[in-house]
């Protein structure tokens, strides 16, 4: 029983920090260069080419607009897509 009990709360402990984590979008509009190479796949260049796309534009309306930046093509989209925001909610 105390096994149980023991799993059981490792799992729940799992589960709401995976949550947790998850939660964290990083916002296109305001994260500076270190914020954005923290996201896998993007280094100082792109990081570099999404804040000079950024300032040139005005910001981002949609993530979907990222496909417009240097070195972010279809396949890299899809790979942020999830993890970046262009709000602050």
């Amino acid at each position: 029983m105390i096994k149980q009990n023991l799993l059981a709360a490792v799992v729940a402990l799992f589960v709401s920090f995976g949550t947790a984590f998850a939660a964290d979008k990083i916002n296109i509009n305001t994260a500076n260069a270190e914020e954005l190479q923290m996201l896998d796949g993007v280094g100082p260049a792109t990081a570099s080419a999404i804040i000079e796309y950024r300032q040139t534009n005005s910001g981002f309306e949609s993530v979907a607009e990222l496909s417009s930046v240097r070195g972010i093509g279809d396949k890299k989209l899809q790979s942020l897509s999830d993890d970046v925001t262009v709000s602050a909610e």
